[in-house]
């Protein structure tokens, strides 16, 4: 079965990513040389800057349903909070961890390692490798995730991009080829593609402002500027080295004349054998991206100050 899902004709023609993650700082914030060179300095991530539009109600709703599954699967929980006052400061650390550990015990964080692992997968099949030792139901997955997008050819998996018009990096699961026309009717050409194993159902406008970003960026190695991010000494000497605009242009590279009216979702529900394509609509994602900007930008406005009567 495995050998079946192989794709051999694209065998060595795919860019592959850096062997090296983007360093980030203690925010979790990617670390990049800017494109004139410098200090790395700390953008902020895709996801992080469209944020601020996402309406959190089904993810708050999603949260508060495994909390209560961990609690009924668990009682004892609830003795550590008993007493606490949920508007006291310390308390609500407590809070907080019972709420993890309730969410632990109701195998929320494994839908999230099921993802990452068919995302690991899919790099298998999209490379022409043969899957490694894996489940039954991987390997249906997987066949439907090769039959969904066998009209794609991939020509970059999990390369940084960064756009540095608004300051923010994040990493498209891949740029694909397909030789047909996009919705408007023009040749697609080359496509941002996102692999989403969880529901589709919602959200819809941030995976375009997700996609519409990557579109409008350019590919970065972060490789070019090594550093071992475990070691304490060495991470803070290379986060204060400046490096020069012919190190820093070196590091990047444009993106392969990428779709910007339009990119694609290639949908995997986890266990379901079924996979499902779907247009996004970037032109309306960068809309929207703009508008996170401004948004962004608004709320460092200062809009209250003491009252001093005159």
């Amino acid at each position: 079965m495995t050998a079946v899902l192989a794709r051999p004709s694209q065998l060595g023609q795919i860019e592959r990513a850096s062997a090296m993650e983007l360093p980030r700082n203690g925010k979790k914030q990617p670390l990049i040389v800017p494109v004139g060179g410098g200090k790395p300095k700390a953008y902020t991530r895709v996801t992080t800057y469209i944020d601020c539009l996402e309406d959190k109600s089904n993810l708050g709703h999603y949260d508060e349903r495994y909390v209560l599954a961990g609690v009924a699967l668990q009682p004892t929980m609830l003795n550590r909070v008993m007493g606490l006052n949920p508007d006291d400061n310390e308390d609500k650390k407590v809070y907080k961890q019972v709420a993890a550990r309730a969410k632990a015990t109701a195998g929320q964080q494994n839908k999230a390692d099921r993802g990452s692992h068919l995302h690991d997968l899919s790099e298998y099949v999209d490379r022409g490798e043969a899957l490694p030792a894996c489940s039954e139901v991987d390997v249906l997955d997987m066949a439907a995730y090769k039959i969904a997008t066998a009209m794609l050819d991939v020509k970059h998996i999990e390369q940084a991009v960064v756009v540095d018009e608004n300051k923010t990096a994040g990493t498209p699961d891949r740029v694909s080829e397909y030789n047909g026309l996009d919705p408007d009717g023009e040749p697609a050409g080359n496509l941002i593609t996102d692999l989403k194993t969880g529901s589709v159902e919602y959200g819809a406008q941030k995976m375009a402002m997700q996609l519409a970003d990557y579109s409008r960026g350019k590919l970065y190695d972060p490789s070019r500027f090594p550093v071992d991010v475990e070691d304490e000494a060495a991470f803070a000497a290379w986060k204060k080295t400046e490096f020069t605009a012919e190190q820093a242009a070196a590091a990047y590279s444009e993106l392969p004349n990428v779709n910007q009216r339009w990119g694609l979702i290639v949908h995997l529900p986890a266990g379901t054998g079924q996979c499902t394509v779907y247009w996004i609509n970037l032109a309306e994602g960068w809309r929207g991206v703009e508008l996170a900007g401004e948004v962004r930008a608004w709320r460092n406005t200062k809009v209250m100050r003491p009252f001093l009567p005159a």
